[in-house]
């Protein structure tokens, strides 16, 4: 095996940051407005990828714990999606830049974009230790199809969620996140399970739902767009957006 390099460890990040980049420009650009700034969304991002680095030792002690099995499999979803929330909330949800429905679901996304970047690099550096290229390459393709699009669905679900109720009470957007996390690691659970147990007619199947939950996630997009505030609310709806969820 090779020492672990200052090229191999570039080399992994490039595989890893540049496809996530690709699918955020791709989400980015379903939003023609672009009201979120600039340095708001690369902070995001890095949340993202920090909260890779804080899930990892409770994803140990449940391995520890439960082995590889189901059980396991649901618990690191609940981890994962947990701190990917996290990481929007406290970069972006919280501030005064989520001033409009749509900037929760491109948050979320963000965040899940990040950590999935950073995961998939972990997932290419060991390929590449063993002077697998090829290996590395195929194994980036594979994450950039597969797991980026699960962690984009799984917290686009949520960013969903608080879309849908900005500008309801808080309450309405508690429940409304806590329903979609639900969904979101029952996505995350089945999908994680499936693939590693799956057929190569199974992966397919696995790989066309993911790209089903992408195709409903545009069209919530273009949903979220029409969402407008009462008129009695309208000259508060940005305050209304940042005090129910923090």
């Amino acid at each position: 095996m090779a020492n672990l390099s200052f090229s191999t460890i570039a080399y992994a990040l490039l595989g890893g940051i540049l496809p996530a980049i690709v699918w955020l420009q791709f989400w980015l650009a379903e939003n023609k407005k672009r009201s979120e700034p600039r340095g708001r969304l690369i902070e995001t991002f890095i949340a993202g990828m920090l909260a890779v680095v804080l899930v990892l030792p409770f994803q140990k002690a449940v391995n520890n714990i439960y082995g590889e099995g189901a059980m396991a499999f649901f618990l690191w979803a609940v981890l994962e999606e947990l701190f990917k929330f996290g990481a929007a909330y406290f970069a972006a949800l919280r501030t005064c830049d989520d001033k409009e429905p749509i900037d929760a679901l491109i948050y979320m996304i963000t965040a899940a974009l990040g950590f999935a970047a950073l995961e998939n690099a972990l997932f290419i550096i060991n390929p590449l230790l063993q002077s697998n290229a090829l290996s590395g390459i195929v194994t980036g393709d594979l994450r950039f199809i597969g797991s980026t699009l699960l962690h984009t669905v799984a917290s686009g679900t949520i960013g969903t969620g608080l879309a849908l109720t900005f500008y309801k009470t808080k309450n309405a957007r508690a429940r409304a996140v806590f329903f979609a996390l639900i969904l979101a690691v029952l996505f995350h659970t089945v999908f994680n399970l499936l693939i590693i147990n799956a057929s190569e007619f199974g992966t397919f199947l696995i790989f066309a739902g993911v790209w089903a939950g992408v195709t409903a996630l545009i069209f919530m997009f273009e949903k979220v767009k029409t969402i407008k505030p009462a008129l009695s609310t309208s000259s508060a709806s940005g305050a209304v957006g940042r005090d129910t969820i923090g």
